[in-house]
């Protein structure tokens, strides 16, 4: 079985026994402590015929290593990328309408500016993918952070519609590298702390969120959204400047035949950590004979079943999510007559859209009361993942979702009443999508899980382009038939999750492709 080797001694220790050094003639007394750590790279029985006794796997030495000081520093880092990103989504939602009113645009322009950054988001997050599967995670995030920033920050300058689309298209594209920031995060887990650290992660997107709308209550009154845009691309700037202190994926440098690096990167952490470095030779699977990145393995018959239902549940996600946070600022800009009086069915007279009326400092407030909804979405979604699964929690989520957003079929005339409704459906969707984050680097191989999450991004962003036209132009005709929508997607969502062939929980990190019949619970 694996050894460990003390991160402040040369001396080792038998795990089972708790015995010293090795014995004589033993594989270790022959290594030595001078062999290069580039030759304790070991590949699998299938291409170097032998396999020793004394190996072990990335995922061995992470599980064996355990949680402690490095896992809490990269908590904040990519905590960090997470808030930001978060703010950037949360924007959003304050400032298609206070573009509207600064420049008179139209209902469907307005919903483009939406539109265009999601389309962004679609078109970049497979090229994410495969670019951090060559390349590397830490790669990727620093670089589509850097970017981030300058398009973000140079949107706040924007002098026409026109400019304003194109900077936020930028915009879009870059943040579809973000989603990466959990895959590093979830490989550096062991699997006891896999879910909640990474429903936990979370905490950071509802941090983001919910500065963002107390940036907007302070500065949206005196300064304008083109100073709110570039405030809120500040902490951009911030994770690029704390990202020499990321990591590399050590999995990624093994599966990539970077030997030393895996091995430099697995001793930093049990440094760190506190705890002794597993003794022995590093396996991995031959990397001659695997091809990394490839989209069309997503759909090898192992794969296709939970491909395609995870491509759907994600699209259902953001599109649920992402109206919800549309729709709570549209519902709130419309008066308590015109939730009540609009047409119930799919077709009857606009609401009158004549005087825009800009948010207010009670907008705001509820507003901020609807994005704190995330945190206990976010703690129930702990409590019930590890307990009943990733595919039930899933499912359950949505099916709550259904029935909470089913609700706004009643005439609301209550301000109260229409937040705390609100404040469920926000708070369960995000627990959901966070869920989903969780379940798909655990379902797919360390050879496609950036690009399979990558995918799933480019789908779920492909939900949130097509969002704005129910959540900002439907509404305005019918809300109720937009609250139709939203019901019947999250409802077809919950019966898509509980067919997934896969549960994850309690499942090692695979390397390689497993069948899913293995797997089945």
């Amino acid at each position: 079985m694996p050894r460990t080797r003390s991160s402040d001694s040369a001396q080792y220790e038998d795990l089972s026994s708790g015995g010293g050094g090795a014995p004589p003639g033993s594989l270790l007394s022959q290594l030595g402590d001078a062999r290069d750590p580039g030759e304790m790279l070991e590949m699998t029985a299938s291409s170097a015929g032998v396999v020793p006794d004394d190996t072990f796997t990335v995922d061995q030495a992470v599980n064996a290593i355990g949680f402690g000081r490095f896992q809490i520093r990269l908590s904040l880092i990519t905590g960090l990328c997470w808030m930001a990103d978060s703010m950037e989504m949360m924007i959003l939602s304050i400032l298609s309408p206070a573009v509207q009113c600064s420049w008179h645009i139209s209902e469907w322009k307005q919903a483009f500016i939406t539109t265009i950054v999601f389309l962004g988001m679609m078109l970049s997050s497979p090229f994410w993918g495969k670019f951090s599967d060559k390349y590397g995670r830490k790669t990727t995030l620093v670089l589509s952070g850097s970017f981030l920033f300058f398009y973000g920050f140079l949107s706040s300058f924007a002098p026409t519609y026109v400019w304003l689309l194109l900077l936020r298209g930028l915009v879009g594209f870059c943040v579809g590298a973000i989603p990466q920031a959990v895959t590093l995060y979830a490989e550096f887990l062991p699997v006891k702390q896999r879910g909640k650290c990474v429903v936990l992660l979370e905490c950071f997107w509802a941090l983001g969120a919910c500065l963002e709308v107390l940036l907007a209550l302070f500065v949206m009154p005196t300064l304008g959204w083109k100073w709110l845009l570039g405030l809120s691309s500040l902490p951009l700037l911030l994770f690029t400047c704390v990202c020499p202190w990321l990591p590399e994926s050590a999995r990624f440098h093994a599966a990539s035949g970077q030997s030393e690096r895996a091995l430099a990167t697995l001793k930093q952490l049990a440094d760190e950590n506190k705890r002794p470095m597993l003794l022995g030779r590093l396996t991995v699977d031959d990397v001659s004979t695997v091809r990394r990145g490839r989209i069309r393995d997503l759909l090898a018959p192992e794969l296709r079943t939970t491909t395609l239902l995870l491509w759907f549940i994600w699209w259902a996600s953001a599109f649920c999510y992402y109206g919800i946070v549309l729709m709570t600022t549209e519902m709130f800009e419309l008066s308590e007559e015109d939730l009540c009086s609009a047409p119930q069915g799919w077709e009857g007279a606009e609401v009158c859209q004549a005087s825009c009326k800009p948010l207010q400092q009670e907008d705001y407030i509820d507003l901020l009361w609807t994005t704190l909804a995330e945190f206990p979405g976010i703690f129930f979604t702990i409590i019930v993942i590890e307990r009943f699964g990733r595919k039930k929690t899933m499912a359950v989520e949505f099916l709550i979702f259904t029935v909470a957003s089913l609700t706004l079929f009643v005439c609301v005339k209550s301000r109260a009443v229409l937040t705390v409704t609100l404040f469920v459906c926000r708070g369960i969707i995000s627990g959901m999508f966070q869920a989903a984050y969780v379940y798909t680097p655990e379902v797919y191989p360390t050879t496609l899980r950036s690009v399979g999450v990558g995918t799933c991004s480019g789908f779920a962003r492909f939900g949130a382009m097509l969002t704005p036209l129910v959540a900002q132009v439907l509404i305005y005709r019918s809300p109720f038939a937009s609250v139709l929508v939203y019901g019947a997607v999250a409802l077809v969502a919950s019966v898509a999750c509980l067919f997934l062939p896969i549960e994850t929980r309690g499942r090692p990190l695979q390397d390689t492709h497993v069948a899913e019949s293995d797997d089945l619970r």
